[in-house]
């Protein structure tokens, strides 16, 4: 199911005095879904006050939340009937205790004291609870003309190019073969503190918007970041440890969470469509790999007593939530991960928690993302989880291993109403990463396995060809996915490359580095194995280097067993 979508009403009305301005909404109709009414009430060299009154012509709501944000240098510096916080440009007002409900056709105002230098224009676009307010959601069209607006549409990939980035483009194209990819569309990953300003010579978080600028012209460009630095990151795997120790919470806030959104919120950059995947694997270990389990980690274990994977998903969504063209999406695992019934609403109702945590709300939460720089195939044709062979079900191969899913496509449009049925906005929509799951080449299977047993039916039709499905490092036999396309089936928002293809694992021995990577033996091809892949081979390709660094061999791989091949 896809969100509605947005299409412009009616340009706003600004109504500029000596004293003050204002902006008056379109008119109230079944098709818009929010109007704001935003006026200077008092204005002086270095001030003004302000009122902002909000009617709702949606479902009646218990709680709310308006956001906007300022061209200028306006700082809001104490507010009345609302809790106004403000970050960079972006501001977030909601609901005091005493005024949350907000009926169908329902008004609710607040005001505010700010202070600003030169000019005070005033603000041309609010949200209410995430939902643009002041334009008909009736339309068929995506977000309008080539300009862009700085709000937030339906599916942001929708209509429009994805950033190319340069740095792996100029890799791609140097492989053999590699020109063939190298203008496709991947994720920029803001994997440490260094990496906001550049490191070692690379492109900074800057400098990448820029060149998406550059790449933008006069239509819409989607850039896509991956924010991934939680402390004690990735508690299970040792090759995408991070920088920040356990309890270094209040670092990521003020030294990565905050640089970002600083940047992120410069006006500069409020055409763009930022879609921001927000700490892939880390939530998901809370589920997984803590307690009695015979997977827990003791790292796992203390994430989970000391809270900071909640408090720091939290922040990150609050911080950049506030920004009206930002559109976070939050990681969520993969098929062969959270599949099991005893993993699958759990980690719902966890990632319920962490959207509600440190200011954030669900509003803030444009979508979801599996199968992030993961293998898991998008779609398995060969069988399906409700074949049964000889009278025994599939899930009782030990492949599928009782698992409800076992392909990505049907795993996120399930996880998906799952999601939506714990409190998020029926409106979200799935990315999945395709860019390492295609599994083609001529291991393909062309059909079933033979019906001889279960274990020959699944086995022998299997498009992904893993050892075992907790397989994750540099898999060998891997081949590039469907190439990024937007809303290519029921609830998917896109597929993407989130994982730029090329782009290694981890090392398959140890590599001293100055990046916090450690040594993972599931990266070493004579790793025997552990509980979290059923004490299986590692399938992990030989001679790799560290995470993030350019791994030939494999990206000649991936061309080589790419489906659909190129």
């Amino acid at each position: 199911m896809s969100r509605s979508r947005t299409a412009v009403l009616a340009a706003l009305a600004l109504i500029a005095g000596a004293t003050g301005a204002a902006v008056t909404a379109a008119p109230a109709s079944a098709a818009v879904p929010c109007t704001v009414a935003y006026s200077v009430q008092n204005q002086w060299d270095t001030g003004f006050t302000a009122n902002v009154t909000v009617t709702n012509n949606s479902a009646a709501k218990s709680s709310w939340s308006v956001k906007w944000a300022y061209a200028g240098n306006q700082k809001i510096t104490n507010g009345w009937n609302a809790k106004i916080t403000q970050s960079g440009t972006a501001v977030t007002a909601n609901n005091e205790s005493y005024n949350g409900t907000l009926a169908t056709g329902g008004s609710v105002s607040f005001g505010f004291q700010a202070s600003y230098s030169g000019t005070n224009a005033v603000p041309n676009a609010f949200t209410l609870d995430g939902v643009t307010c002041n334009v008909d959601d009736g339309g068929s069209g995506g977000g309008g003309g080539g300009g862009g607006t700085g709000t937030r549409v339906d599916n942001p990939y929708a209509g429009a190019k994805v950033y190319v980035n340069p740095e792996w483009s100029a890799k791609a194209a140097a492989e053999p073969g590699g020109s063939r990819i190298s203008g496709q569309p991947t994720g920029v990953w803001l994997d440490r503190i260094a990496a906001i300003a550049g490191a070692n010579g690379s492109m900074g978080l800057r400098a990448h918007l820029d060149a998406a600028l550059a790449q933008k012209g006069t239509g819409e460009e989607v850039v896509q970041l991956v924010v991934y630095d939680l402390p004690g990151r990735d508690c299970a795997a040792l090759a995408s440890n991070g920088e920040l120790g356990p309890t270094e919470i209040d670092k990521y806030k003020t030294q990565f969470i905050d640089p970002i959104a600083a940047i992120l919120a410069d006006s500069k950059y409020a055409s763009l469509r930022i879609v921001t995947t927000i700490e892939i694997d880390s939530l998901p270990n809370l589920v997984t790999n803590t307690g009695s389990r015979a997977t827990a980690t003791a790292a796992c274990d203390t994430m989970l007593a000391n809270g900071n994977y909640v408090k720091g998903v939290g922040y990150a969504l609050h911080k950049l939530g506030a920004i009206p063209n930002v559109y976070n999406y939050i990681d969520a695992g993969h098929h062969g991960w959270l599949g099991w019934d005893d993993n699958f609403a759990p980690s719902a109702q966890l990632f319920y928690q962490a959207a509600n945590a440190e200011g954030a709300t669900v509003a803030d939460v444009h979508g979801f993302i599996t199968n992030t720089a993961n293998y898991s195939a998008l779609k398995e044709n060969n069988f399906t989880v409700n074949d049964t062979v000889n009278g025994t079900s599939v899930r009782q191969s030990k492949w599928v291993d009782w698992n409800r899913y076992v392909d990505e496509l049907s795993y996120a449009q399930a996880f998906r109403n799952q999601l939506v049925s714990v409190g998020f906005n029926s409106g979200i929509g799935m990315l999945i990463d395709t860019s390492r799951n295609g599994w083609g080449g001529t291991a393909r299977p062309a059909g079933p396995g033979a019906t001889t047993s279960v274990d020959t039916y699944v086995d022998g039709g299997r498009y992904d060809r893993r050892i075992h499905i907790g397989n994750w490092c540099n898999q060998s036999g891997a081949g590039l996915g469907e190439r990024p396309k937007a809303a290519p089936a029921a609830g998917i928002d896109a597929y993407v490359w989130m994982k730029p293809p090329g782009e290694s694992d981890g090392s398959s021995s140890a590599i001293a580095n100055d990046e916090g990577k450690g040594f993972d033996r599931m990266c070493d091809p004579t790793y025997t194995g552990n509980a979290r892949n059923g004490n299986s081979m590692s399938g992990a390709l030989p001679n790799a280097p560290l995470s993030g660094h350019w791994f030939s061999a494999q990206f000649q791989q991936l061309m080589q067993n790419a489906y659909p091949a190129l």
